[in-house]
């Protein structure tokens, strides 16, 4: 027999998948402990756990799904192709349609793609150095990684007034921070800096003196203490981050970070679900189907969280509602926060 934490590992389902699929009635454990409820796998379910995580992985829909394994496990050498065939021709037609859509979309951003000018940008900017060391360690988890969107591989400067806000985002989480400048209080100024060349900064940013940050067009140069460093900014331009931070409203919640980072730390999948009534607890995402759990549920990924945590041990939680990012700042200030994006608790 095989623990449900080995068929997680060996299948690439995950554990709170194959409890998921458990209570579908899909992949159902061939023991159960009575005492404690741990959940033994026979040794043929890992075929079939390795084949319902690739059918996951192909987007098979749950009903499709049941029936493949139950074809499979019968011997059955006509429907699972035919099955099969038929999940292909829908994933062509909805490819289809989604370049249709996409193909509207360009001609809709073309006009306004073909408008955008480029505009000079210069600024010298003093900050304290700690300060500005931590607005950087504050956003640098959600730098994006994805070869495909090379703009999202640095950290957003965006100097206006007296201000230096410093923006990361990988699609699924956003960090926003602030230090203060003197020096330049003129038009705003934007410069994507590349990952490596922020890291190169912050190696040379120490307690107790100030730093000079200098943007010339796309050259972003850092000074402090006779050390300098100095390189290019990515040419692409950065998302409007200002657009997406107007949110609702919503309530907040102080969080006991200590206990959510070690609950968080103990879930091996990639979702889990928050509990939120006036405090925020983690659970199996069984509690997604209990209706009379009270409180709000919402799904987050937890590694993904736990990089959001680790902001500081004093922090709140602001809920707008289970579609909304969630927000996490830190207690009695408003300039650095993190949004992070739910996922779904539909089966």
């Amino acid at each position: 027999m095989h623990s449900i934490g080995e068929t997680g590992r060996d299948s690439g389902l995950g554990v709170s998948a194959l409890r998921f699929y458990d209570r579908a009635g899909v992949l159902v454990p061939a023991r159960v402990d009575p005492a404690t409820g741990y959940r033994w796998y026979a040794p043929e379910q890992l075929d079939e756990a390795r084949l319902l995580a690739r059918l996951r992985q192909a987007g098979m829909p749950l009903a499709d799904i049941r029936l493949v394994l139950a074809g499979w496990s019968g011997g059955d050498t006509g429907l699972v192709p035919r099955l099969l065939d038929a999940h292909l021709r829908r994933l062509e037609r909805e490819l289809a349609d989604a370049r249709g859509a996409l193909a509207t979309v360009r001609a809709l951003l073309g006009p306004k793609e073909n408008t955008m000018t480029t505009t000079t940008r210069t600024a010298r900017l003093t900050l304290p150095a700690a300060e500005f060391a931590a607005a950087l360690d504050a956003v640098r988890f959600a730098v994006g990684g994805d070869p495909e969107l090379p703009v999202l591989g640095g950290i957003l400067f965006d100097a206006e007034g007296t201000g230096l806000h410093l923006v990361a985002t990988d699609r699924y989480r956003m960090a926003v921070a602030r230090a203060s400048t003197t020096g330049h209080g003129g038009e705003r100024v934007q410069l994507t800096v590349p990952a490596p060349l922020v890291d190169a900064m912050r190696a040379l940013l120490g307690d107790g003196s100030t730093a000079v940050l200098t943007v010339d067009g796309d050259g972003v140069e850092l000074e402090t203490e006779g050390r300098r460093v100095a390189g290019r900014g990515l040419g692409e331009e950065f998302p409007d981050y200002r657009r997406l931070m107007q949110l609702p409203e919503g309530r907040r919640i102080a969080l006991d970070v200590p206990a959510l980072r070690r609950a968080l730390a103990a879930q091996g999948g990639e979702r889990c679900v928050l509990v939120l009534t006036d405090t925020v607890t983690v659970a199996d995402d069984a509690c997604a189907a209990d209706a009379d759990l009270d409180g709000d549920r919402v799904g987050v990924n937890p590694a993904l969280l736990l990089d959001a945590l680790a902001a500081g041990e004093d922090m709140l939680l602001e809920y707008v509602g289970p579609k909304a990012p969630l927000v996490l700042l830190r207690r009695g200030t408003e300039d650095a926060f993190s949004l992070l994006m739910p996922c779904t608790l539909d089966a």
